[in-house]
């Protein structure tokens, strides 16, 4: 009986794993800075990219500051809606990705533990392009959105 618990336990959590490294959003991917639309100013992350570590996903994030400066973010963390920490960028101190389906997950990015931004990710049918819409406070108070669209390489 033991034994039988034990395997099951492994059968899960390799289930698990499997799902979470399968997800189509893994790769490397290059903003098409064309079909994506910007406030003027706004930062831009030119590539992103997802990779296995361990159980967990990390994702690499390199663009350019409104000020032409690179910039250059990692968070690594599960697709399970939890806070995980994002190390490299001075206006987040965490986010969390929330799967809802396999082409699309939430975005929650927070300072401080408040939320100063939130966006949907969304991979194409053909899984070559991925959208991302960010919903955030701007400096003067109003709401901006952006809208970036990235494709596979």
């Amino acid at each position: 009986m033991k034994t039988k618990k034990i395997a099951l336990t492994i059968v899960i959590c390799l289930l698990g794993a499997t799902t979470c490294l399968a997800s189509p959003m893994m790769g490397t991917w290059k903003l098409n800075e064309a079909k994506s639309k910007f406030s003027p100013g706004a930062p831009k992350n030119h590539t992103v990219v997802y990779e296995a570590a361990g159980d967990k996903i990390k994702v690499t994030v390199d663009g350019v500051a409104p000020d032409g400066k690179p910039t250059h973010n990692e968070w690594t963390g599960k697709f399970d809606g939890k806070d995980y920490p994002t190390t490299g960028d001075s206006t987040s101190d965490s986010r969390s990705y929330k799967m809802i389906d396999n082409n699309t997950l939430e975005l929650t990015i927070k300072k401080d533990g408040k939320v100063t931004a939130t966006g949907r990710i969304v991979l194409s049918a053909d899984g070559k392009t991925r959208t991302v819409t960010i919903e955030a406070t701007g400096s003067m108070g109003h709401e901006v959105v952006e809208s970036a669209v990235y494709d596979k390489q």
